[in-house]
């Protein structure tokens, strides 16, 4: 168990909000996914689409049969092993957001309708390790399954893994290492596997440090808009290793609809689908090697290099993938860091009175890495911007 940090919870959700009714059909979908041209998706496609790369996603379920994803999902675990099942609304719709950025591969005549991923050809493989808001069983897996994720990094690294997405995350006033994730971690750094995980939605509330992005060797996704600009909520830490778009991104549900979401959740998708880009080109390269790679090929780099805000820059997938052919293979204990935080290292954990204890009551996860899902978010934003939750009806 998780000890004091199981009582507390914080986000990492893509809000959902609204999609522009300009969009009549669902072949509209395609035109509105800017991040696909600011990645550069279509050059980068003739070298790879992620073809033999195995990405897991460690989130609050996938469907399977989500016309955007069939046939790219294989038989995944369920470490909660209750709560919300198939067909319920308060099921894996955060987890099936982010099959779609990584590995969605659309529909219709030529693929050309719905949301198509970064990795079109990459396979998922979902962990679920946490629950959706909304989920009466949220009390129960926070006292019950506090070790969900440790235990689902390590199985996922065990069963055919090559990238484990984390979009997800405690970054509350006192979230602080867990000594079994950061083991868990290391253990699938240490077997060939890229971590990558969410910097946290903390940039309007204290920047708190938020576990799992800031542990050691683990890929940490910042967001920024279709202008590269920080987001706002991206949370400014020593951890941070990219950026990636976090802002107005087009989400795929279980209901068939689209939603419009932002967070440093579709951030890490993101970051996720360009790794597969990469495994697929080179597959014999390290974790810490690919994580350089980013870092070294990111563009629109901060003043000196490298900040707390967007860490190296935006991915590059294309240029990444033509830097790694330069390189040769290294050892696996390249992989991790050891002991040693990169960085001034993380803060002393404090307890209560920060502006994120909100989220406390309210996330339904296992233990302290927690979900504050889509309509938690999107009331803090529309309290901001008056905005009204709406979705495009597929013809599904």
């Amino acid at each position: 168990m998780r000890g004091a940090r199981g009582a507390v919870g914080a986000l990492l959700a893509a809000a959902l909000v609204l999609v522009p009714a300009t969009a009549a059909h669902a072949d509209g979908i395609r035109a509105q996914q800017w991040a696909l041209d600011a990645l550069h998706t279509q050059q980068i496609w003739q070298t790879t689409k992620g073809g033999g790369v195995t990405v897991a996603v460690l989130d609050t379920g996938v469907e399977a049969d989500h016309p955007d994803l069939t046939g790219n999902v294989l038989t995944g675990k369920d470490m909660i092993g209750f709560g919300a099942r198939q067909g319920d609304r308060a099921w894996a719709r955060h987890g099936t957001a982010m099959a779609g950025i990584i590995a969605g591969h659309g529909h219709g005549p030529g693929d050309g309708e719905g949301v198509m991923g970064v990795a079109p050809e990459a396979r998922i493989l979902p962990v679920r390790v946490i629950l959706e808001d909304g989920d009466n069983s949220r009390g129960k897996a926070r006292s019950t399954r506090g070790n969900a994720l440790a235990e689902g990094i390590r199985w996922a690294a065990d069963h055919g893994a090559d990238v484990i997405n984390l979009s997800l995350g405690d970054d509350s006033a006192s979230a602080h290492p867990e000594p079994s994730e950061d083991a868990a971690v290391q253990y699938a750094l240490k077997k060939g596997v890229a971590v990558v995980a969410s910097a946290g939605n903390g940039g309007e509330k204290g920047d708190h440090v938020s576990y799992p992005a800031a542990y050691p060797g683990v890929i940490a996704a910042t967001a920024v808009d279709r202008y590269g600009t920080r987001a706002s909520f991206s949370t400014r830490r020593w951890y941070a290793t990219v950026s990636a778009p976090g802002v107005d991104i087009v989400i795929a549900d279980p209901d068939h609809r689209y939603y419009e979401g932002w967070g440093t959740s579709a951030a890490s998708a993101f970051v996720s689908g360009a790794v597969a880009l990469i495994k697929s080109a080179h597959p014999g390269l390290a974790p810490a090697q690919i994580k350089k790679l980013l870092e070294d090929t990111a563009r629109d780099a901060p003043v000196g290099g490298r900040d707390d805000s967007r860490g190296f820059g935006m991915i590059d997938p294309q240029a990444a993938v033509a830097a790694a052919g330069r390189l040769k293979p290294e050892g696996l204990e390249a992989a991790s860091y050891g002991t040693r935080y990169f960085g001034p290292g993380p803060d002393t954990a404090s307890s209560g009175g920060g502006p994120t204890d909100w989220a406390a009551p309210l996330a339904g996860g296992a233990g302290g890495v927690l979900l504050v899902a889509a309509v938690v978010l999107w009331r803090a934003r529309r309290s901001r911007t008056d905005r009204r939750e709406h979705v495009l009806d597929g013809d599904f």
